[in-house]
């Protein structure tokens, strides 16, 4: 079994499409030991805890820069692969070196695409929409010490519409991430272990 740790700041829908794979038996070797929230109204939480599963609040405003550490304190020795799935703050500091190549991030676009500081939530799609683009989509890559710089494991790519607003790329591009993170930690599942994983070193 793969243990998992899913960081969240907002709705939660990527955390709520992991959950379904593992209860309707799709992801049958990943083990989801925490939800960690940065913030304390997050509804990804609820939906945790409505579910069964362990959750943790970490208030971004409360933790400042000692976030990254605290987490680290947490999952340690606890958790395998940590998922950031709509995760805004930023992982600085050991974290990434104890957990190199272990862990992954979903990020609505074509990497290196509308990617990078302050590329994030409905800011992508417009930024998409406004540079008149005729495909974006969704990027799950590996985090290091750079935003969104990681090397690449899976995307999917969606067509842009010309009638479309940065909402109804957004909408459809959201699907497609349903789709493609339950895809890549089956990968990443189905290895007899972390080290099998060839996209650690490929890409």
């Amino acid at each position: 079994m793969l243990r998992i740790a899913v960081l969240i700041s907002g709705g939660g829908s990527n955390l709520l499409s992991i959950i379904d794979n593992i209860e309707s038996g799709y992801l049958d070797k990943i083990d989801l030991r925490y939800v960690i929230s940065d913030r304390e109204n997050a509804k990804g939480i609820n939906i945790a805890k409505e579910r069964g599963y362990n959750t943790i609040v970490l208030d971004m405003n409360e933790y400042g820069k000692k976030l990254s550490d605290e987490i680290l304190k947490k999952l340690n020795n606890k958790v395998d692969f940590i998922v950031l799935a709509g995760y805004l703050s930023i992982l600085t500091g050991d974290i990434i070196k104890v957990f190199n190549n272990k862990i992954i991030n979903i990020h609505p676009s074509l990497i290196p695409s509308f990617c990078g500081k302050g590329m994030y939530g409905i800011k992508v799609h417009e930024a998409a929409i406004k540079k008149g683009v005729k495909y974006s989509g969704c990027t799950v890559h590996f985090v290091n010490d750079g935003v969104d710089e990681g090397k690449i494991i899976d995307q999917s790519i969606v067509k842009v519409y010309k009638e479309d607003t940065a909402k109804d790329l957004q909408g459809r591009i959201l699907k497609e991430e349903h789709k493609l993170l339950p895809k890549v930690l089956k990968e990443l599942s189905s290895k007899k272990s972390i080290e099998d994983y060839d996209l650690v070193t490929s890409n």
